[in-house]
């Protein structure tokens, strides 16, 4: 499916639909399980460390896994899963290669993990809350943060009171398929787009200020917070949407009009963010797709996954990184219009190696972020003339990457679809 080309795209937002069918982003800990990391975290460490001590000094053990974690939490490359950054890290901390110890760790997590359930509660009201999301038709979507393997984070949602059968979360992000971290907002960009960027308005419903509601407020999504005891309120302008108890929730939807739940990304934050989940997100969408999936059209209209891989790829590098430069580099330059559409037959881009382009485009992403990362508020201001819309500013351009980025995103989602598995 042909789009507007990077930058010649408008300036609408788009319309919001008549019907609204939202998507609710859930945090697992303190929101649907009562599970107090101050408590739960020193007693898991303490656990794996004693069930590996035949293999490292637990010490060890436990140094390494703070280490392997804090280099998840900082992560911002989009080429790089969870489980990219954690493991080197973890192995080469503990002097371990990971054949000899990791039949052990799936051991842990199948024998020893389970019994942690007892640091934990239900939250009833928190079921019934997703229950009634559910039975309104909302899409539903776990938003933990994903620093533990799958098998652990499923657990955890069981021990809450959800099953596969009776709550089909429409993701469910852990370690191996995930590339950032909460408070990252980059990592709410990135469930986004893993569902598609749903087009009706979304919600981040948490209980924890710095975890949950500032990267919402970062990304420019609206955000619910649930109140807990301990947690003291949001500060300066990074207010929740809305706030209250589990079963505040549905009334509040009700009562705000749906415009209110639409995504504003104009922020430079949203933005960043958003452009480093792109290439995030479809990395881990196409991993291990089957060969046809890439060069597949849904529809004789529609784009292939290798299409808008090289699509995506060679306006980041013939269009969007040179245009950039030359706005922060020259002062109120003139910027030609390019019709990109037409490379898709005249390059042939179907018969190029789409996951080859995917990764070029992640190489060329990175470039364009950190020419963006790190400049003043006045840089994102800088003026120039462009050929079909006349003055703009570096923001209003970044702002045209990004919505072609949800585009793209979107169509591809739709391709790759079919081939996805449930969540749980």
């Amino acid at each position: 499916m042909p789009c507007p080309a990077a930058g010649v795209s408008g300036r609408k937002t788009g319309e919001l639909r008549q019907s609204v069918s939202l998507t609710l982003l859930l945090d697992l800990d303190d929101t649907l399980l009562e599970n107090s990391m101050a408590e739960f975290l020193p007693v898991y460490l303490r656990e794996v460390s004693t069930y590996l001590a035949n293999y490292v000094e637990p010490a060890i053990v436990v140094n390494a896994l703070l280490t392997a974690t804090h280099e998840m939490l900082v992560n911002q490359s989009p080429d790089c899963t969870l489980a990219d950054v954690f493991y080197p890290t973890f192995y080469q901390a503990i002097r371990q290669e990971p054949q000899v110890i990791d039949a052990a760790i799936d051991r842990f997590y199948r024998e020893v993990f389970p019994q942690l359930k007892s640091l934990t509660r239900p939250i009833p009201q928190a079921v019934r809350m997703v229950e009634a999301a559910f039975a309104r038709g909302y899409q539903v979507a776990i938003a933990t943060a994903p620093l533990f393997p799958r098998q652990a984070v499923l657990q955890r949602l069981t021990w809450a009171g959800f099953t596969p059968e009776q709550h089909p979360f429409a993701l469910i992000p852990s370690i191996d398929g995930f590339h950032f971290a909460k408070p990252n907002p980059a990592y709410l960009a990135e469930l986004l787009a893993h569902l598609g960027w749903p087009e009706d308005g979304a919600v981040m419903v948490g209980n924890d200020p710095r975890d949950d509601i500032r990267p919402a407020y970062s990304l420019g999504l609206p955000s619910y917070w649930i109140r807990k005891d301990g947690y003291p309120p949001p500060e300066g302008d990074e207010q929740p949407t809305g706030s209250g108890q589990h079963e505040d929730l549905l009334p509040w939807l009700d009562s705000i009009p749906p415009e209110q739940l639409q995504l504003d990304y104009h922020k430079p934050s949203a933005m960043l963010a958003i452009l480093r989940a792109t290439p995030a997100a479809l990395n881990s969408l196409s991993r291990g797709l089957p060969g046809e999936f890439w060069t597949e059209r849904p529809t004789p209209t529609e784009w292939s996954l290798a299409e808008i891989s090289c699509h995506l790829r060679d306006v980041d590098v013939e269009l969007n990184l040179p245009r950039l430069e030359k706005v922060t580099q020259q002062t109120n330059p003139f910027l030609p219009g390019m019709d990109t559409d037409r490379w898709a037959e005249e390059r042939s881009y179907i018969q190029q190696d789409g996951k080859f382009a995917l990764e070029r485009f992640s190489q060329e992403r990175i470039k364009l972020v950190n020419l963006l990362e790190g400049l003043s508020a006045d840089d994102w201001q800088r003026p120039s003339r462009h050929a079909i819309f006349g003055p703009t500013t570096l923001q209003e351009l970044v702002g045209f990457i990004v919505g072609h980025d949800r585009l793209h995103v979107r169509q591809a989602h739709r391709v790759i679809q079919p081939a996805m598995q449930p969540a749980w």
